[in-house]
């Protein structure tokens, strides 16, 4: 059995990888349960100048890695090398502020009493393809900063970055088995979940994926941490700043080629101002640069896999023939699929039922800020969502009223390594990044002496 990667621009094959036997994958876990009992032992300062070296490798090599990022997933180059850049710098971020994250806490009693953080063993973590480098380095530079060792099975048609990842981690002196990828089927993941090695899980991915991974690991009483789909408002009230909500409304559908959890995909507008914002909307759509993502000046690559054209094309004539009316784009060639904006879309439909995994801009028009708000909460997911508005103390009572986990006010969504991130309802639960991510795989351990 191989794992194969395949240029989704050119559909030309890059690799195969063999898949682990189940005896060579029982002697990886191995040396990541003998790597923990060492690494645990190390101070914040040796582990922390081995993460810095990873940055520094990262950036030196950002280029060479980016162009393996575009080979393998498709996302234009400059997007793929900024991404290795975000990687590093979350690296960096926590070698310099895990120490003062888990200093110890203490308590008003009247006797000594403390709460210390004890790092957990061994995370096994289950990533997507959709940012290769970035989501492995989310969890991974807080997680081995805390004391953990990680085990990785990432996405299949990306093993290539999984394996880079890893001798990166080599590279920078980190001790084997401390960051090892896993080249393994899904029919494997349930014995690595079920092992005693494993202490915790961290899934970023579907809700079919997150669903399945947190039975069996509450089948065997394993903390996890799942960030899961999205299907993110976009939300823009009668006040906004109606030009520069359009353009970055545009920017956010098809960044990455509007492969990831949050990019906005439900952009409800008030019915005052819909149709000067559909105007702007779709012109800034339309100036999209969509080709070979290697090459300059490109904006838009192509989807990942042609399995995932093929369900966006489904999501997108079901929606037309429900009442939604086709603005620009629709069309697709091999994994090319033309960014495309669509109004008039109703609450019932597919396309805002459904997560869109592509460059589908959906509009849905509301009466009133009420309504809009009412149109957002109305969905399964809770990942993030975007407010427009020039009033900022109303918008800080309206992004109170948004069930999600995050909220920005005229602004892009996006993550950072100092804000905690991650989604409410069937988006998933726990929490990655800043002073709350570092802590989801840690012991927290009371102390009281007398």
């Amino acid at each position: 059995m191989t794992l194969k990667s395949i240029n989704p621009y050119s559909q030309e094959l890059i690799a195969e990888y063999q898949v682990l036997t189940n005896t060579e994958l029982n002697k990886k876990l191995e040396v990541s349960e003998t790597a923990f009992k060492n690494w645990r032992k190390t101070s914040f300062q040796q582990r922390g100048e081995k993460m810095q070296k990873l940055a520094s490798i990262l950036r030196d090599k950002k280029e060479q890695l980016g162009l393996l990022i575009t080979n393998e997933m498709g996302k234009i180059l400059s997007e793929s090398i900024a991404e290795v850049e975000k990687s590093a710098s979350n690296c960096d971020y926590y070698a310099e502020h895990a120490e003062q994250m888990l200093k110890d806490q203490y308590y008003d009693t009247p006797f000594k009493s403390m709460s210390v953080y004890d790092p957990m063993g061994a995370v096994f973590a289950v990533m997507p393809w959709n940012y290769p480098f970035w989501q492995v380095l989310r969890y991974a530079a807080p997680a081995i900063m805390a004391g953990n060792v990680t085990l990785l099975k990432h996405a299949s048609n990306v093993t290539g970055c999984a394996k880079a990842i890893e001798s990166a981690f080599l590279e920078a002196g980190f001790p084997e088995g401390v960051f090892q990828q896993l080249s393994v089927e899904v029919s494997q993941v349930e014995s690595i979940i079920e092992s005693n090695i494993v202490s915790g899980i961290t899934l970023t991915g579907s809700e079919g994926a997150g669903s399945s991974v947190a039975a069996l690991a509450g089948k065997h009483i394993k903390k996890t941490v799942m960030e899961l789909g999205g299907s993110d408002a976009f939300i823009v009230l009668n006040d906004a700043n109606i030009e520069k909500a359009a353009e970055v409304a545009a920017h956010s559908r098809m960044l990455n080629a509007g492969q990831a959890c949050i990019c906005a995909k439900r952009f409800i507008v008030t019915e005052k101002i819909a149709e000067e914002f559909v105007s702007h909307f779709s012109k800034n759509i339309q100036a999209i640069k969509q080709g070979n993502p290697i090459h300059n000046g490109i904006q838009m690559g192509p989807l990942a896999r042609l399995d995932l054209v093929d369900t966006l094309s489904e999501q997108l004539d079901k929606t037309l023939k429900q009442g939604a009316k086709l603005i620009l784009g629709g069309e697709h060639e091999g994994c090319n699929f033309q960014p495309t904006l669509i109004d008039f879309v109703s609450v019932d439909s597919v396309a805002f039922q459904e997560e869109t995994f592509g460059p589908l801009a959906t509009v849905i028009r509301a009466k009133d800020e009420n309504d809009a708000i009412a149109i957002a909460n109305n969905h399964r997911y809770g990942l993030a969502s975007a407010l427009w508005t020039e009033d900022r103390e109303k918008a800080y009572h309206l992004a109170r009223r948004i069930e999600a986990g995050n909220v920005f006010v005229n602004s892009l969504v996006r993550s950072d390594s100092r804000v905690p991130f991650g989604g409410v309802k069937k988006s998933g639960y726990g929490r990655e990044l800043g002073d709350v991510g570092i802590k989801e795989f840690m012991n927290m351990k009371s102390l009281v002496i007398e």
